[in-house]
């Protein structure tokens, strides 16, 4: 798992876990989200996985880090793919740093007249399973809606 991260806005590298737990330190108030989003171009499909950092009384701070990987043409395994890069990025954050991780925003949608519902009960099962709060649309997703700002 990638942990080099960037900053949102100034694009600056840090370390995931260091960063993450300094965060903490300076306002323990804060919670985590964990969130992904993907988007399909000509020859390859553009990942983004957003930690989000929501401050006790308001705003946010968000890093990210995005990854290239050949086009994934199959909604299914681009979706799948977009959860386990966040799963990834929370157990990392939760079990290796000792991170709390208030949810993970999962970019799948609970109405079944969206594409992204047959993948949803898998998805939010999934992350359940591993202890997660999971968000999914049509609710407010920060860490999707930062991940996807960053795919377009």
């Amino acid at each position: 798992m990638q942990r080099i991260f960037k900053k949102m806005g100034n694009n600056a590298k840090v370390e995931l876990g260091p960063y993450a737990r300094q965060m903490i330190k300076n306002n323990p108030n804060i919670k985590i989200y964990v969130g992904s989003d993907s988007q399909n171009y000509s020859q390859s499909t553009l990942y983004a996985t957003t930690v989000v950092f929501r401050f006790e009384n308001s705003g946010a701070h968000v890093i990210y880090h995005r990854e290239r990987t050949p086009l994934v043409t199959d909604m299914w395994t681009r979706l799948w793919g977009e959860l386990q890069r966040s799963i990834d990025v929370a157990g990392y954050l939760k079990f290796e740093c000792g991170v709390p991780i208030e949810q993970i925003d999962l970019d799948v949608n609970s109405d079944p007249e969206y594409p992204s519902n047959k993948i949803f009960q898998a998805a939010v099962g999934y992350a359940q399973s591993l202890g997660y709060i999971a968000k999914t649309k049509p609710d407010l997703l920060v860490a999707t809606w930062a991940a996807n700002v960053l795919v377009n």
